[in-house]
């Protein structure tokens, strides 16, 4: 063949190629974090459960009305009525809690966390929760909407009075904003349910009226929503609050378009960002920093997410708020602990499993709207996912938890509430072993038996990890689900997140029955085309990509900072 020929030959083969994969805007520059970058890429020793199978046990056991255990059921049923006109039910807060149960506290005294956080986790593996054993138990926990007390929020208790003669919590502000996070995560699942769009209205509402009285002061220990009046007490002020109102009043703005909503979001988003420092105070923050993530890509505003994702990360450092709340970097004894989340500074580091999961939840699906974080928030799960299976007392030998001579008791289904560096028991066996699985559920109240050390409050949220996390074949690479806690919003086609922890490429396999696209949000290139079956997915060294899942011969078309799939926005730049 003469030297021209071989030439356009070359030219044409080229072309080919670039028609196959082809480039689609630029490139995204990874951001990194130092606190992250302290963490292990593959974390020792790794094991990643069946977080699917933890979250159907547990709906299973905790919703037995009849089960074969010695301690009796996990639920009862609450015919005080209080708020609403229909009977209610409880779940315990810890095993064996003398607080609660049917014949204490008037069987009210029972907290919404452990029960919504628990239709959450049903809900998120389909389990339909509406219809189940007789019962509507969405419904059933309507009865949180404290109409009563006039607060007119879902609240933690359905009589906070009982609650705090019952030996509860006192006045403690995340406690009445994160419920009804929770309820409008549960109205996402399940929203056909009567009377459910009628209370997300009222909360909305609640929250712009608290958000105006605030008006960007956030400086106290709760909020009196029935007064419309900031409080102080003996607890720490708790200005991440904002996060939960902006992450509540911009679900609400995309459910209802009611614009008080979206400004109010915006408001309330500007407050936690007018902070001089962290003040990460449990759970609220991250919700905080997924809703301004989420309004940079949607609304055009530009708020700066690495200072929040930095403040989350390194915990707060102020002695005026919850000193040392933050995620810990570390390794206790031979185990990585890595990604856990609770005080970093209380005996060399307390770790919490419901908030070290609860996380997963708004700082997955921020990585679609701010996918320069794709690699750094894949390297924090995956050490986050390892470490949070030490909860669990058959996934931990007898010398680290505080109670193997009851494990069995919980059946592998129920996990411990912490897992603290050191024993703060000081029970002899445990002196100089790191780490130890434990709770503070004896501590509680006077006649706590052991075996409240096991805790459904803080299992409860298991079911977010149960979506979110997939296996693939390779062991230490997950494929994450971006879509599966990303509530109100349109989610139409698959988005999963991958990290590679090894230090060269590495391939992955993902299936489909059908014909699709992958497309990499990070690289802005095609990863497959046109292809169904085993599909191949090549990662670089220590990278990630954010795969979207298309179906075959879907044009895309780039336009200002967006990469459009139809009418869909598939990626944000």
């Amino acid at each position: 063949m003469k030297k021209g020929n071989l030439k356009i030959l070359a030219l044409v083969l080229f072309a080919g190629l670039l028609a196959c994969n082809p480039q689609i805007g630029e490139p995204v520059a990874q951001t990194s974090l130092q606190r992250i970058e302290q963490m292990p890429d593959l974390p020792q020793p790794l094991k990643i459960i069946d977080w699917k199978k933890k979250t159907m046990q547990f709906d299973s056991l905790a919703y037995n009305f009849n089960p074969k255990n010695s301690y009796g059921p996990l639920i009862w049923l609450d015919s005080s009525r209080r708020n609403i006109d229909q009977v209610t039910y409880g779940l315990y807060t810890v095993i064996g809690d003398v607080r609660q149960g049917p014949k204490k506290n008037n069987g009210e005294f029972h907290e919404a966390l452990t029960s919504l956080n628990s239709l959450i986790s049903a809900g998120l593996m389909k389990i339909d929760k509406t219809n189940q054993h007789g019962f509507n138990f969405v419904k059933m926990d309507q009865n949180y909407f404290n109409s009563d007390t006039k607060w007119n929020i879902i609240m933690n208790n359905t009589n906070p009075e009982v609650a705090m003669a019952g030996g509860g919590y006192g006045r403690d502000w995340w406690y009445d904003v994160y419920p009804n996070v929770l309820y409008y995560g549960v109205a996402a699942l399940f929203p056909n349910v009567e009377n459910t769009e009628s209370i997300q209205r009222k909360i909305a509402e609640q929250f712009c009226k608290a958000d105006s009285v605030l008006n960007g002061n956030y400086d106290y220990s709760y909020f009196d929503y029935a007064q419309m009046k900031g409080m102080k007490n003996n607890i720490p002020f708790q200005q991440d609050v904002a996060g939960g109102h902006a992450w509540v009043l911009y679900s609400a703005w995309h459910k209802f378009g009611n614009k008080r909503y979206l400004n109010h979001a915006k408001s309330a988003t500007e407050a936690l960002l007018s902070q001089k420092e962290s003040r990460f105070y449990e759970m609220l923050l991250p919700l905080g920093t997924y809703t301004a993530a989420r309004l940079n890509a949607e609304q055009g505003t530009n708020y700066d997410v690495t200072k929040m994702l930095n403040w989350i990360f390194d915990g707060c450092q102020s002695k005026d708020g919850r000193y040392g709340w933050g995620v810990i970097a570390e390794k206790w004894g031979d185990y990585d602990v890595s990604g856990l989340q609770g005080s970093i500074t209380d005996g060399g580091g307390y770790a919490f499993f419901m908030n070290s999961v609860a996380m997963a939840w708004p700082l997955v699906p921020m990585v679609k709207y701010e996918p320069q974080y794709a690699q750094t928030v894949g390297k924090y799960m995956l050490n986050a996912v390892n470490a949070s299976r030490l909860f669990y007392p058959d996934q931990v030998d007898n010398t680290h938890q505080w109670l193997p001579e009851l494990k069995d008791l919980t059946h592998g289904i129920i996990g411990y509430e912490g897992l603290r560096k050191v024993d703060d028991y000081n029970k002899p066996e445990l002196k100089g072993i790191t780490p130890v699985s434990t709770g503070d559920g004896p501590k509680w109240t006077a006649g706590q038996p052991k075996e409240s050390m096991f805790s459904l409050y803080s299992t409860s949220i298991v079911g977010v990890f149960g979506a979110i996390v997939n296996k693939t074949d390779v062991d230490g690479i997950l494929a994450l689900d971006c879509n599966a806690t990303d509530f109100y919003a349109e989610n139409k086609y698959p988005e999963y997140l991958y990290y590679n922890p090894y230090g060269k490429d590495t391939t992955v396999t993902y299936s489909s029955e059908r014909s699709v696209d992958l497309f990499d949000v990070v690289s802005k290139k095609y990863l497959v085309k046109g292809s169904k079956g085993k599909l191949k997915i090549e990662l670089p060294a220590g990278g990630a990509a954010l795969v979207v899942v298309l179906p075959a011969g879907t044009k895309l078309s780039p336009g200002g900072s967006k990469i459009k799939a139809g009418n869909v926005v598939i990626a944000y730049q």
